[in-house]
């Protein structure tokens, strides 16, 4: 390579450094290089940079990526990873997506979408995944662009409008775009692959609604073990509890009338995860858990286990005191800890809220200025949820599905290629092989 005949007075390789020795001339062919020139006489060059994602992708081995705008020809995602022979149809994709589209009760956008979505890659004509990516699209089919006339002017307070103008300098103005719930579309389709992946290895993930505003479900009223989704599929607001959940929804619909809106905190379970499962120490389950669910819209908070409240106890208070079962198993005899202990699962049931604010658009005038900098009053229109929670339920219950399958086939990748070495380890649980026709 004849790097003077360009003037390029630099050579960036990225193989650990070159030495003077024709192995490492030949390591060249196998590795990326990088190349900066420039002229002689010119500045110096500055080092390359490579950007490797773009924020549209999670998980690292079970990876999903979402696509599409609000009030775009449609969304979905695109999942790569999935394990084959994998029994999964739009059935059951169509149930999660229906527990998180618009317009199914009177306490959530009157936005009329089916959301019907259709399986385009991935998985076989007898219902089984192939292994290759699974794409998954859902189009959208009752668009009001018009409503978002005077929001392609003027900044709704507390929404993205603005910070995604001060990032990209231009933003997708009717719904939202990216920022819109709808892009959580994606996430529950390929939850509800996740789900049943868990599923079939006897791992449950669910999720309720503890908290709408000053309405808050008391500890201990939700029998974690015995928890089912019919009871919290039981009314509109996800609320297992008859009575809190009537309040509940009683507090929704005074706020919805007036145009205004509030927010509240979802809880979310995970039964009968395997033990081991988290990689400290940056890739902790718990900081997993938290990013996935801190990346869902309009979430302010979240905590595990004891979270907060635990802050007020003392550790002679605060420790899970450790037993063994009639089944020889180690367990602890109270469950603070939220089954994650140094950033693994320890077997006990997973237990974590995310607080999820008021919705930013709603119906009052509200000060704020345009893009040209001008202060002005707004009356957003469009439709929207005097309270997302309801219909956060499906998508936090999604993203606990999508770290666990992630860590899972971690765990089985790490710790079970070899032999286990101690009777305290215990294998991830394995599934009866499927008869194909």
């Amino acid at each position: 390579m004849a790097v003077s005949s360009i003037g390029a007075s630099k050579l960036l390789v990225k193989a650990g450094g070159i030495g003077s020795q024709p192995s490492d001339l030949r390591r060249l062919s196998l590795s990326p290089v990088q190349i900066s020139v420039r002229p002689r006489g010119h500045a110096p060059a500055r080092r390359s940079v490579e950007v490797q994602a773009s924020g549209n992708v999670f998980g690292s081995l079970f990876q999903v990526s979402t696509f599409g705008e609000s009030h775009g020809g449609g969304v979905g995602c695109t999942i790569s990873g999935c394990p084959p022979n994998v029994p999964i149809s739009e059935a059951d994709i169509q149930f999660e997506l229906d527990r998180r589209r618009p317009g199914q009760s009177r306490i959530t956008t009157p936005r009329k979408e089916t959301d019907t979505c259709t399986i385009q890659s991935g998985v076989s004509d007898k219902g089984l995944t192939l292994g290759s990516p699974i794409h998954i699209f859902v189009p959208n089919t009752d668009q009001r662009g018009k409503d978002y006339s005077e929001m392609a002017l003027a900044y709704r307070p507390s929404h993205a409008d603005a910070t995604y103008d001060f990032k990209y300098g231009i933003r997708a103005v009717q719904g939202g775009g990216r920022s819109s719930a709808r892009e959580t579309i994606g996430r529950v389709a390929a939850g509800a692959v996740a789900k049943k992946i868990l599923k079939m290895l006897g791992t449950e993930v669910l999720a309720y609604v503890s908290q709408v505003h000053k309405v808050v479900l008391p500890d201990g009223i939700v029998d974690h073990e015995t928890l089912t989704m019919e009871q919290i599929e039981s009314n509109i607001v996800r609320c297992p509890d008859p009575e809190y959940a009537q309040k509940m929804i009683e507090a929704i619909d005074v706020v919805r009338v007036r145009g205004d809106s509030i927010g509240g905190v979802v809880t979310c379970i995970a039964r009968n995860v395997p033990r081991g499962l988290g990689q400290p120490v940056f890739d902790k389950l718990e900081a997993e858990l938290a990013k996935a669910m801190l990346s869902l819209p309009a979430t302010k908070g979240f905590e595990f286990g004891s979270g907060f409240a635990g802050t007020f106890l003392m550790g002679s208070e605060h420790n899970d005191e450790f037993y063994v079962d009639p089944n020889g198993k180690i367990r602890t005899k109270t469950n603070r800890s939220g089954g994650i202990q140094g950033g693994i699962s320890n077997g006990e049931i997973i237990n974590m809220r995310i607080a999820f604010k008021p919705t930013a658009t709603i119906g009052k005038k509200q000060y704020t200025v345009t893009r040209d900098r001008e202060e002005t009053e707004l009356i957003a229109r469009g439709r929207h949820d005097p309270c997302v929670v309801p219909r956060a339920v499906p998508m936090a219950e999604a993203m606990a599905a999508l770290v666990l399958v992630n860590q899972l086939m971690a765990q089985k990748a790490q710790n079970e290629l070899l032999p286990f070495t101690s009777p305290l380890q215990e294998p991830i649980p394995t599934v009866a092989p499927l008869n194909h026709v």
